[in-house]
């Protein structure tokens, strides 16, 4: 792929990335454009390929989940670090990031979310948010169809519930 169609690609697709890589980095911002930052350069620079073993974002949410992965991973280290050299706050209290929404419901809604396991979140995010198939969020989840399917209908039930319980209209909570 050539890079000028590259370069169009990520722009049609940079919305939705930076929305994914947000979710990715759990809120922060300035992480996910850091993360977000090292992908594109990755891509651009040559070093990650598309195959077109997958459609585009499916390839490019991967990459950017896998990314973030590593990013969290070297940031809790770095954290545990800190902790040891200079005792004071504890790791957890660096890590509670306060997540700020404008509206009271998508706070209710992202909370239920938040109560799902990381798979179920993940999927029902990927399918809802970035309008994905099951088969495309499950090659960007590096899992199986099948797993995929299964957290995906155990999140949606589970959420389903969840909204019921609260008093909040299903239809409403979901943005239908």
């Amino acid at each position: 792929m050539g890079k000028a169609k590259l370069e169009v690609l990520l722009e049609e697709h940079h919305a939705a990335a930076y929305t994914w890589a947000v979710h990715c980095c759990h809120g922060n911002q300035d992480e996910a454009k850091d993360v977000l930052q090292t992908v594109y350069l990755t891509l651009l620079e040559g070093k990650a390929e598309f195959s077109n073993l997958s459609s585009f974002k499916t390839w490019l949410f991967s990459l950017i989940r896998k990314k973030a992965c590593t990013a969290h991973r070297n940031l809790m280290r770095r954290l545990r670090r800190l902790s040891e050299e200079n005792p004071g706050p504890s790791v957890e209290q660096a890590q509670n990031v306060e997540h700020i929404y404008r509206s009271e419901l998508r706070e209710k809604v992202t909370q239920l979310l938040a109560d799902l396991s990381n798979r179920q979140r993940e999927v029902l995010y990927l399918v809802f948010y970035h309008e994905l198939t099951l088969e495309e969020a499950a090659k960007a989840m590096s899992v199986s169809l099948g797993s995929a399917r299964t957290h995906y209908h155990r999140g949606k039930e589970r959420l389903r519930v969840q909204i019921e319980e609260t008093g909040l209209s299903y239809e409403l909570a979901l943005g239908r």
